[in-house]
């Protein structure tokens, strides 16, 4: 792949481009990453520009391009010209996963709880997930959806006693492929579990190791996110002040990297109860 200056041309291998547009990604760079991935006509941008449109819209709550990104990526992989093997999988993926959040965030439902979704998709949405896990070529991918599943019966189902064995394998992928993101991810839901049944030191536990993966894996919105979970347990143990302190600074970073949805739950927590 070449990029150019005016005055200099420069080369990079298409993987280091797609690495560093994921970098970039997590880090709430959205136009910076989108430049760069637009920057060369390689053909296996298209897929890590539809995995930049979904995740830029899902924190941002933006965006009008995703089915677009997606529609090209789809025709790439259709047409051969993306060679990898899983690339197939993970347009689709990226297609559940951009179904879950238009059902997530639908206008007239409850975060936890099936009130007010169409039972039907939610069952679609479940049954493509089952199998988008079952034809996963690889470990780390399998694992991805099992956390899928696992936050679908959270989310969509409420089906608190549904979920943990699916994030547990997701867990146990993250840890045996080495994929951090995956790991903050599937320990962040976990801990919300513990803290559920009232166990609030393995919640924390969770939480920190969290917040440690996501940074890890450069994850400035993830962690962010994790320090509101812990302005949570704060709250529990009756730190009101620690808990609206560190809820009000998370809303300030939040919204400084354009954050919305997160900016908006975090200034909502720094309100002392």
């Amino acid at each position: 792949m070449v990029t150019s200056t005016s005055t200099n041309p420069i080369t990079l291998p298409v993987d280091v481009v797609i690495r560093s547009v994921r970098a970039l990604a997590r880090a709430a760079r959205f136009d910076e990453a989108r430049a760069l991935a637009e920057s060369g006509a390689d053909p296996r941008l298209a897929v890590v520009l539809a995995e930049l449109a979904v995740d830029a819209r899902y924190v941002t709550g933006e965006g009008d391009g995703v089915e677009d990104a997606l529609e090209a990526a789809g025709a790439a992989v259709s047409s051969g010209v993306v060679g990898d093997a899983g690339s197939a999988w993970d347009v689709e993926f990226l297609r559940v996963r951009e179904s879950y959040a238009r059902e997530l965030f639908a206008p007239g439902t409850e975060l936890g709880s099936p009130a007010g979704r169409d039972p039907g998709d939610v069952d679609a949405l479940r049954d493509r997930t089952v199998g988008v896990r079952d034809g996963a070529p690889d470990l780390r991918r399998r694992g991805w959806a099992e956390f899928y599943l696992g936050v679908i019966h959270d989310n969509l189902y409420g089906a608190r006693d549904v979920a943990p064995s699916h994030l547990h394998a997701a867990l146990d992928a993250a840890r045996a492929a080495g994929d951090d993101y995956l790991a903050f991810e599937a320990l962040r839901h976990l801990g919300d579990h513990a803290r559920d049944d009232g166990d609030a030191a393995t919640a924390r536990e969770m939480w920190e190791s969290s917040a440690w993966h996501a940074a890890r894996a450069g994850g400035v919105t993830q962690v962010l996110a994790q320090l509101m979970v812990l302005a949570l347990l704060a709250r529990d143990r009756g730190d009101e002040s620690g808990a609206v302190l560190l809820a009000a600074e998370v809303a300030r970073w939040a919204q400084a990297i354009g954050a919305v949805r997160l900016a908006e739950e975090a200034a909502a927590m720094s309100s002392p109860s």
